[in-house]
C-alpha cells in the first residue's frame, strides 16, 4: 500500500471513529415562564418568524437537521448553538434584568434591520428563516415598540 492511500485510510478511519462522539442536545422540550413570548405581548405573526428564524440558536430548542448528526458538522453547530444562547436567549428573557432587555430588544431591531441576523450561513440551509423585507419590519416595529414600553415602565 502507498503513502497515500495510507493516509486516505487513517483519515477515513478517524471520520468514522469521530461519529461515535455527539454534542449535548440543545433540547429542554418546555416553554419556560421567562420566555420572552410569555413575559411580553407578541403577536403570532413575529412569534413564527422568530420561531423560524432566531430560536434555533437563541433558545433552549432546537430543531436539529439531518446533517448535525455528522461529525465535525455537529460540533460546529453545537458551538454555533452555545455561543447564540450566550448572547440572547429568548427563553430566558425574562430573566435578564430590565436594563439587558432594552439593549437586547433595541439589538434585535439592529441587526435585523442590518442583515446581520440571521445569520447567512443558517439561511443557505434553512430558507424559511430567509425574512422578507415585511417580516423584517414586524420584528424591527415589535422590538421597538416593547423596548418602548419596557423605558416606561423600568426608566
Amino acid at each position: 500500500m502507498n503513502r497515500v492511500k495510507k493516509i486516505l485510510l487513517a483519515i477515513l478511519i478517524v471520520l468514522i471513529v469521530i461519529q461515535v462522539i455527539q454534542p449535548a442536545r440543545n433540547k429542554s422540550g418546555q416553554v419556560s415562564a421567562t420566555d420572552m413570548a410569555a413575559m411580553y405581548k407578541m403577536p403570532d405573526t413575529v412569534h413564527a418568524v422568530l420561531k423560524a428564524a432566531c430560536y434555533d440558536c437563541h433558545s433552549n430548542n432546537t430543531n436539529y437537521p439531518w446533517y448535525t448528526y455528522v461529525q465535525p458538522v455537529g460540533w460546529m453547530l453545537a458551538n454555533h448553538i452555545r455561543h447564540g444562547k450566550e448572547e440572547l436567549n429568548f427563553n430566558e428573557f425574562g430573566s435578564y434584568t430590565a436594563r439587558r432587555q432594552r439593549s437586547k430588544l433595541k439589538a434585535i431591531a439592529n441587526q435585523v434591520k442590518d442583515g446581520d441576523m440571521p445569520l447567512y450561513s443558517y439561511t443557505i440551509m434553512h430558507k424559511d428563516a430567509r425574512l422578507t423585507s415585511k417580516q423584517k419590519q414586524l420584528i424591527i416595529d415589535w422590538a421597538q415598540k416593547t423596548k418602548d414600553s419596557l423605558e416606561q415602565n423600568n426608566p
